[in-house]
């Protein structure tokens, strides 16, 4: 690893159940310090499972994996400066408890960093007399936004935290954490299934895939020499929403040809002649008619 990688994978696979799949498989990518990488692929591609992992929230035991954020091995020798913000924190019941804002963001150490926490406050347009129980799912997401954005960050691992707010909140994030990662030289990791707006974000475009990496982490925007390599044909246009549409149109299509080669289906049932024993029940006790 030199000196201008921030983030390292190598001979990473990764089982959530040993007797299952594995949910990442052989992944080895890198990330330049100041990076800005955006991760692509359907639900279901890997890419949660990848950001806790980075986080050192799930722990890796296959033999000869490196997970490395500057330098140092997340689990055995976890680097200072790395926050992973997930969607799960606003469906904690801690934090839907009935607290009032400005205490709760104090109470983590708001106090310590009141210059950089005001200006997210502004950004996030969050009122500091919000009680955490009688607030919205997206008024939620803002403080927890806050929270974990008010102290500096050198790694920032966002798993699609964007997904509850408004446009406006959206664009007005997105474009301070841009000038933030520019400004001190910081790395970010996004996992996201919004691409409106984003064209100016990344510096990186990456594509999973059934927990692999099917297109590594590339130079965004791509470079006409590269537009022949697979990401980008039959793409109208060169933006994130249309390359990203192709990309998961092309995930559906190869899985379905894995379903037609035996793999298990997805969507309905069609040529199932036996009713199930949930239809059979709820037909013999449906009361609705």
């Amino acid at each position: 690893m030199d000196s201008v990688t921030e983030i390292f994978i190598q001979n990473l696979t990764y089982h959530h159940d040993p007797s299952a799949p594995a949910s990442l498989r052989d992944v080895n990518i890198s990330l330049p310090k100041s990076s800005r990488t955006l991760l692509i692929g359907a639900n279901g591609a890997g890419k949660s499972t990848l950001l806790q992992i980075l986080a050192g929230k799930r722990l890796v035991t296959s033999e000869g994996a490196q997970i490395l954020i500057k330098g140092r091995d997340v689990f055995r020798d976890s680097p200072p400066g790395v926050t992973h913000l997930g969607t799960e924190w606003a469906m904690n019941p801690v934090v839907r408890g009935d607290i009032v804002v400005e205490h709760f963001l104090n109470s983590v150490g708001g106090y310590r960093h009141k210059e950089r926490r005001d200006r997210l406050l502004d950004i996030l347009d969050v009122d500091l007399d919000w009680h955490m129980h009688a607030i919205s799912d997206g008024e939620r997401r803002r403080v927890q936004l806050c929270m974990g954005l008010m102290q500096h960050w050198d790694v920032l691992l966002l798993d699609e935290v964007t997904v509850d707010l408004d446009v406006q909140v959206r664009d007005d994030l997105l474009s301070f954490l841009k000038e933030d990662s520019e400004r001190r030289s910081a790395t970010i990791l996004y996992a996201t299934h919004i691409f409106d707006g984003l064209n100016k974000f990344p510096t990186h475009i990456a594509h999973m895939r059934f927990g692999t990496f099917l297109t590594k982490p590339t130079p965004w925007p791509i470079a006409p020499a590269e537009r022949s390599l697979g990401h980008a044909v039959g793409v109208p246009d060169l933006s994130l929403f249309r390359i990203a549409l192709q990309w998961l149109r092309e995930d559906r299509e190869h899985r379905r040809e894995l379903e037609k080669a035996g793999r298990k289906t997805r969507g309905a049932r069609r040529d199932q002649d036996v009713p199930s024993s949930s239809e059979a029940f709820y037909k013999k006790y449906d009361y609705s008619h």
